[in-house]
């Protein structure tokens, strides 16, 4: 079992930032993709970025040249830093890990509860 919890949302300002964090916790377990998804009212879930075991990582369009993520394998934690924020990031945003279990090697797919980001002036 892995659980995984948000922190670092709230209220900012067009063109400020915040920086989300991600922490992967519980049974023993090796996380191959850790992501960041959001979620706007009347809108589906979308991809916002995803980070591999091999550091590669992509983006959305919409977020690319102002959205960095990374992690540390270590602490099993990722991050989002967001720079440059406009109205439509407003969103609950959710973090994402897959990987398997030790020592089961059976796979998980695991959500946190989210944490909202508004930008609003």
């Amino acid at each position: 079992q892995v659980q995984l919890v948000e922190s670092g949302g709230g209220l900012v300002q067009p063109g400020g930032s915040l920086r989300l964090s991600c922490a992967a916790s519980g049974s023993s377990f090796s996380i191959a993709r850790m992501a960041w998804y959001r979620q706007a009212p009347g809108k589906q879930r979308g991809l916002v970025a995803f980070i591999t075991s091999d550091e590669t990582t992509n983006y959305a369009d919409s977020v690319k040249g102002r959205f960095t993520i990374s992690r540390d394998n270590v602490e099993n934690t990722v991050y989002l830093q967001m720079n440059s924020l406009k109205p439509e990031d407003t969103a609950v945003y959710y973090c994402n890990a897959n990987g398997f279990l030790r020592p089961t090697i059976k796979a998980f797919n695991a959500w946190g509860q989210g944490t909202q980001v508004t930008v609003s002036s």
